[in-house]
C-alpha cells in the first residue's frame, strides 16, 4: 500500500480521557478510520505508518447523532473507529504535531 492509501484508511487519532486511560492500562490506541476499512487494512496501515507491531484490532461502527442546525433537524454522519492493541513495550506518540 502506498502512503496516500494508508492515510485514507487511518483518518485521525481519537484523543479523550478514555483513550488516554486505554493507552496507559492496556497499550491500546484509538483511531478514526475509513468506513470501508477492514481489520487487516487497519493493521497494515498502523504498522507501516508508525513502525510498530500490532497484536489486535477491534472495530466499532459509530452511529451519527441527530442534531438541530439553525431551526431544522440534521444528522451527523456515521463513522468508524478502531481500537489497536500494540505489542508489549511499543508506543505511538498521538500528540505529535504534523
Amino acid at each position: 500500500m502506498n502512503d496516500a492509501k494508508l492515510y485514507n484508511v487511518i483518518r485521525a487519532p481519537r484523543v479523550s480521557e478514555k483513550t488516554a486511560r486505554l493507552q496507559e492500562i492496556s497499550n491500546q490506541y484509538v483511531f478514526e478510520v475509513a468506513t470501508t476499512a477492514t481489520k487487516a487494512d487497519i493493521k497494515v496501515a498502523v504498522e507501516k505508518l508508525f513502525d510498530v507491531k500490532v497484536e489486535a484490532v477491534n472495530v466499532v461502527n459509530v452511529k451519527g447523532k441527530n442534531k438541530a442546525f439553525r431551526f431544522r433537524m440534521g444528522r451527523r454522519p456515521d463513522w468508524r473507529k478502531a481500537y489497536v492493541k500494540l505489542a508489549e513495550g511499543q508506543s505511538i506518540d498521538v500528540m505529535a504535531k504534523a
